[in-house]
C-alpha cells in the first residue's frame, strides 16, 4: 500500500496537555521540561486550545505592565483547531497541514474526546519508515533561505520569524551556517522578559511588524537591548549535504530532536530542508 493511503492509527501519538487555568510559567516550565513545542489545553478532555513555544514568546513581549505570574493559558488568543479522526489517511492529514500552513492535526474520538494528535514529526517518520523509494534531498529543499548576521539584533531576527511566518533563522558567515535561532531559543532565554520590562511595549511591536524591515531599522532599535544572535543562537548546526537522500535528513531531524536543516554544497550554504516539505511531499 502506498505511504500516502495508511490510516493515522498508527502515528497518532499522545500530547502533553494543560488545564484552562495553568499559568504561562508553567506552561513555559513545561514545554521545557518535556521537551515540546506545543502544549494543548483541554477542558474535561475537549481540546480547546494549542499553545506552542511561538506563542509564549510572542506572550512574553505583549505583557505590558502586567505581571508574568498573572497570565493564564486561558488567556492566549484561541487558534482554530483543526481535527481528523484515526481513519483519516496520511495523505488527508498532511494536505490539511499545507493549506492551513499548521504543524499539528487533533485527532477526535467519536465523541469528540481529544484521542491525540498527529504532528509533522509523526509524518515524517512515516515517510521514513514505510516509503520504498528514495528521494534526493535536493528535489524537496528550498533554495529561499532567510537568513541573518551573528551580530543582528535579536529583536531584528525575530521580526524576520514573524514577517515570513517560519520557525528558523539560519545565521551565515562568509556563506556558511554558523547558527540557527528558532522560537524555541526565545522560550528559555531572561532576554524576552527583559525586553517586555525595559522598552515601550509599542515601539517593540511597530518595529516586530513592520513591513520591508532594513539594517537601519535594526540599528534604530540598538538602544534597546545588547542582546544579539550570538547570544541565543544554536551554534554549530546540524547540516545535509544536496545530494544526501531525504531519508539522511529525516534521521537526523529525529535524532536531535530540530525540524529543519541547512543544506550545503561544498560547505556552501544552498538550502533548506524541514519537516514542511516532507509533509508537502506527502500531500502531492
Amino acid at each position: 500500500m502506498n505511504i500516502k493511503d495508511l490510516e493515522l492509527t498508527e502515528f497518532v501519538t499522545k500530547p502533553v496537555t494543560v488545564a484552562p487555568s495553568t499559568s504561562l510559567l508553567k506552561t513555559r516550565e513545561i514545554l521545557l521540561q518535556k521537551k515540546v513545542k506545543r502544549v494543548i489545553v483541554t477542558e474535561k478532555n475537549y481540546p480547546i486550545g494549542v499553545i506552542t513555544e511561538k506563542d509564549i514568546a510572542k506572550k512574553i513581549y505583549d505583557l505590558g505592565t502586567k505581571p508574568i505570574k498573572l497570565v493564564k493559558a486561558k488567556n492566549f488568543k484561541l487558534k482554530t483547531l483543526y481535527t481528523l479522526s484515526k481513519e483519516n489517511s496520511v495523505k488527508e492529514c498532511a494536505r490539511l497541514m499545507k493549506k492551513h500552513r499548521i504543524s499539528l492535526v487533533i485527532i477526535l474520538n467519536k465523541d469528540k474526546t481529544l484521542a491525540g494528535i498527529v504532528t509533522k514529526t509523526n509524518l515524517a517518520t512515516a515517510f521514513l519508515t514505510k516509503r520504498s523509494d528514495s528521494t534526493l534531498v535536493s528535489k524537496v529543499m528550498k533554495t529561499n533561505v532567510i537568513t541573518a548576521a551573528p551580530s543582528d539584533p535579536i529583536l531584528f531576527v525575530e521580526s524576520l520569524l514573524l514577517k515570513y511566518g517560519i520557525s528558523r533563522i539560519i545565521i551565515k558567515r562568509n556563506q556558511k551556517p554558523v547558527g540557527v535561532i528558532t522560537f524555541r531559543d526565545f522560550v528559555p532565554a531572561k532576554i524576552p522578559q527583559w525586553i517586555a520590562e525595559s522598552a515601550d511595549p509599542k515601539e517593540v511591536q511597530e518595529y516586530k511588524f513592520k513591513k520591508g524591515l532594513t539594517e537601519t531599522h535594526a540599528n534604530q532599535m540598538n538602544y534597546l537591548f545588547p542582546f544579539h544572535a550570538t547570544d541565543i543562537m544554536s551554534t554549530n548546526p546540524i547540516t545535509v549535504n544536496k545530494g544526501d537522500e531525504v531519508e539522511v535528513a529525516i534521521t537526523k531531524m529525529l535524532k536531535y530532536n530540530i525540524s529543519g536543516l541547512p543544506v550545503l554544497n561544498n560547505s556552501r550554504l544552498v538550502g533548506i530542508i524541514t519537516k514542511s516539505d516532507i509533509v508537502r511531499t506527502l500531500a502531492n
